[in-house]
């Protein structure tokens, strides 16, 4: 039986996204964003709110997004409940930023898998930037140089329970399962 429930809507899986800025003096920020999506093959939406990246932003019009990983689950979550208004998160974690090569943002080593982009509109509302390029750690690409998310091990937030899971077990063939029924 179904029940209706109360409350904000809940929807998985949201990934935990890092959003990588510099500042006016060239540091380095990162902050942890769940509220984000692949809105077409070459853009990305992420909704914030006032953040010391939204400040970062209104002065350089690039930034990176990684993906946190199992790996990564403390200092991401770190990166999200620290300010970077008050602490230098990056060198309180321990994390280590390089410049990327496409945009005027940094880069980090800890995690596998970053998309470099350049803002194309940003409000009150959120977020929305072009993917100009991607770097990935070679240890997670397979045999035909495409990015196996298993060897990623990228985490998603679960807004329900307030906890990050694992997104990693594959299940289907996308667009080849569903054929077996429209062949029928």
């Amino acid at each position: 039986m179904k029940k209706e429930l109360k409350g904000n809507m809940k929807f998985m899986p949201l990934p935990v996204l890092m959003i990588g800025t510099y500042d006016e003096n060239g540091t380095p920020n990162l902050m942890n964003a769940a509220w984000g999506v692949q809105s077409d093959y070459n853009e990305v939406f992420i909704s914030l709110s006032s953040h010391k990246t939204t400040d970062n932003l209104e002065k350089n019009p690039y930034f990176t997004v990684a993906f946190a990983t199992k790996d990564t689950v403390v200092e991401s979550d770190y990166f999200g409940v620290e300010s970077g208004r008050k602490v230098n998160k990056i060198e309180k974690a321990g994390f280590h930023a390089v410049r990327s090569e496409k945009v005027n943002a940094p880069v980090f080593d800890e995690y596998p898998v970053t998309l470099e982009c350049k803002v194309t509109a940003f409000d009150d509302h959120g977020l929305w930037g072009e993917v100009l390029g991607m770097t990935v750690d070679e240890e997670v690409l397979n045999e035909n140089g495409r990015i196996d998310w298993g060897k990623v091990q990228p985490i998603s937030y679960d807004s329900s329970l307030n906890k990050y899971r694992l997104v990693d077990t594959i299940v289907g063939d996308a667009f080849k399962d569903g054929l077996s029924i429209k062949n029928r």
